[in-house]
């Protein structure tokens, strides 16, 4: 069995089974065995189960954000809003369930007719992280099931009771066996069950870029289908003419987000120089009335990190920052509570040549560096192999225009540091992966066109 601790005490939380590669394959058989009588469903019959399954979890949704906040060491109120996120991928799945459109295209030929049809990609599999253990499980596995897709998915061994928990349910909406299927177990195991199985026709995949591009070479041998959702080095730039009081917000709310373990935190905070010195200090000032406790409790708070080697990490980026010259403004080191704890830390005077500025920093840090113009700063912030998501704060309408088009991201967010909801397409360009997840444009992830010629309409 594979033990769950919650990382802010090391409590034990729970277990799950840790399942041999014969296992795997048995539940990928039934993965793959379900989905012609899953892809013949009316596209209705699809989304009435997902509807039922969307009402049952959010009838026990505190339940479920409690599960996060032991498993994961979030806060709570970032569980229940991760909670409402993921929901809302259910929910529009099972409305987008019903509206996979073909066409028909003018014929070529005054005896025929062209259609255009979408069809169910297959059998699919899925391999989610550790820092939104719900969100990422509802995204990938509603999109499949309403596309016609059948799903196994494999949860990350550090969060996996959400996953299960979200099964449960599933299955108590009557979503059947084999149409969404779990497992846990070695990592590379699974992966390698996945990527080997030629009746698996896509993977869709959220973790680091490295494993991400090793589960791509694997998929090449198959020419399967992937969604990719990998790392993410963000800039989050504010200039003199932003609405101040709303950037300092919109930075903290974002960079403070499950202790920064996420994707799209701030990574490198660009300050135009004009306000940099004030800027610097509210966030500091803002940043240090933050509690750092364990999650189960109403106020928002800094959390743990994940684990011991995400803590090393950030303890490393930041002492080699401030070994090469970078100014400690608030924290710098683990907290006194110990444990898991890093305190919420602010650093100045860096420079883009530092480790730090090429790094995915997973933890509640703010970089914060000077900017004199705009052609300087978003030189500086396409300055790096990912390209998952950048922020703007600007009240010049222009300048905002000319930011969306020059900054080399998937997406490109103005004035807040909200990134959206399920009706946006949410992805990456670069080292930060390919494909979309949310919006309709997810759907077409899970979907074969087929061109369909019917002549002979004369005779």
């Amino acid at each position: 069995m594979l033990t769950v601790t919650n990382p802010a005490d090391g409590s034990y939380v729970g277990e799950v089974p840790e399942m041999t590669v014969s296992e795997v394959r048995a539940a990928v058989d039934r993965t793959c065995d379900a989905f012609p009588a899953w892809s013949r469903k009316l596209a209705k019959e699809r989304s009435e189960l997902l509807r039922r399954w969307f009402e049952l979890v959010r009838e026990d949704k505190r339940m479920f954000a409690e599960i996060i906040v032991k498993e994961n060491g979030k806060c709570l109120s970032d569980a229940m809003g991760e909670i409402e996120y993921g929901l809302g991928f259910i929910e529009w799945y099972a409305e987008e369930a019903r509206r996979v459109y073909g066409d028909t295209i003018p014929t070529h030929a005054s005896n025929a007719q062209v259609i255009v049809v979408k069809e169910p990609a297959g059998p699919t599999a899925a391999i989610t992280p550790w820092n939104f253990p719900f969100m990422m499980i509802t995204r990938k596995i509603a999109t499949a099931l309403a596309a016609g897709c059948t799903m196994i998915i494999k949860p990350s061994e550090l969060t996996p009771l959400t996953a299960y928990k979200l099964l449960e349910y599933a299955r108590k909406a009557g979503i059947p066996e084999g149409v969404f299927e779990m497992v846990t177990g070695n990592p590379k195991e699974i992966g390698d069950v996945f990527t080997t199985d030629s009746r698996i026709r896509k993977i869709s995949f959220t973790g680091s870029t490295a494993v991400g591009k090793l589960l791509a070479s694997a998929c090449g041998k198959d020419l399967k289908k992937m969604t990719l959702e990998l790392g993410g080095n963000a800039p989050f730039i504010v200039f003199d003419d932003a609405s101040f009081d709303d950037a300092v917000a919109g930075l903290v709310a974002a960079k403070l987000r499950n202790s920064g373990q996420v994707c799209i935190s701030p990574n490198r905070i660009y300050v135009q120089e004009g306000i940099h010195d004030r800027f610097v200090a509210a966030v500091t000032e803002r940043v240090a009335k933050i509690r750092v406790d364990q999650g189960l409790q109403e106020e928002s708070v800094v959390g743990p990190m994940i684990n011991e080697a995400g803590l090393n990490k950030v303890a490393q980026l930041v002492e080699q920052s401030r070994n090469e010259g970078a100014k400690v403004v608030l924290g710098g080191k683990r907290h006194e509570k110990g444990g898991l704890f890093y305190e919420p830390t602010i650093l100045t005077e860096l420079n883009d040549d530092m480790q730090i500025a090429q790094s995915e920093i997973f933890g509640p840090v703010f970089p914060i560096y000077r900017f004199k113009t705009e052609e300087e700063v978003v030189k500086r912030a396409n300055n790096t192999e990912y390209g998952l998501v950048a922020y703007a704060f600007t009240r010049d309408l222009g300048r905002a225009f000319r930011l969306s088009k020059g900054i080399e991201s998937g997406m490109v967010i103005l004035n807040t540091g909200a990134v959206g909801t399920a009706s946006i397409p949410f992805g990456g360009i670069k080292h930060s992966g390919y494909g979309r997840e949310g919006s309709y444009y997810g759907i077409e992830e899970y979907v074969e066109v087929k061109y369909v010629l019917m002549s002979g309409l004369d005779k």
